[in-house]
């Protein structure tokens, strides 16, 4: 697999990002709806992802034309300062491939770099995603346990897994 990279999102991804966040496969675990309206994700993308402290684009080589962007990893800041969620979503045409796995190791290695006082990232996957568990566990996440009814999603209380990873925590290797 070519080399995953990460960047800060510019208001000239909106259309690489309408391709998978207008799919309803991609948009299943997310806590958003598949977009419908460029000006809508335009909105998000201005409001939301530019001012986030940890937002990113992931890009994958494109032969002859850079990189494209097939998804996002973000690290949301939570009430304690040493805590870090984590969230990341994924063009169905990458699935399989170790690109979100790529991502997320990514992330982790810059974010522990970059955020002050973080010392815990943790993932909340949904327990009938196991394909967003495996990524979680390839990136060298720990397994916590199942957090029953934690989550209201899309009209349903759901269960979590617990993911978490540590700064002192080793990455896995590539």
């Amino acid at each position: 697999m070519a080399e995953v990279t990460l960047r800060r999102f510019e208001l000239t991804d909106v259309d690489a990002m309408m391709a998978w966040a207008s799919d309803p496969e991609v948009a299943a675990f997310c806590r958003w709806e598949p977009y419908e309206s460029r000006e809508h994700l335009l909105a998000y993308l201005r409001d939301t992802v530019l001012p986030h402290p940890w937002f990113r684009a992931i890009c994958v080589p494109v032969p002859g034309s850079g990189a494209a962007v097939v998804g996002a990893v973000s690290v949301a800041p939570t009430a304690e300062q040493c805590r870090g969620e984590l969230g990341y979503v994924l063009a169905r045409a990458h699935w399989g491939k170790g690109v979100a796995t790529a991502a997320v190791r990514r992330a982790l290695r810059d974010v522990f770099a970059e955020v002050e006082g973080l010392r815990r990232v943790e993932a909340l996957v949904d327990v009938d995603n196991p394909a967003s568990q495996r990524v979680a566990e390839k990136a060298g996440f720990r397994r916590e346990g199942v957090l029953r009814r934690h989550y209201w999603h899309k009209g349903r209380a759901r269960d979590m897994v617990m993911y978490s990873f540590l700064a002192s925590d080793t990455l896995p290797a590539e």
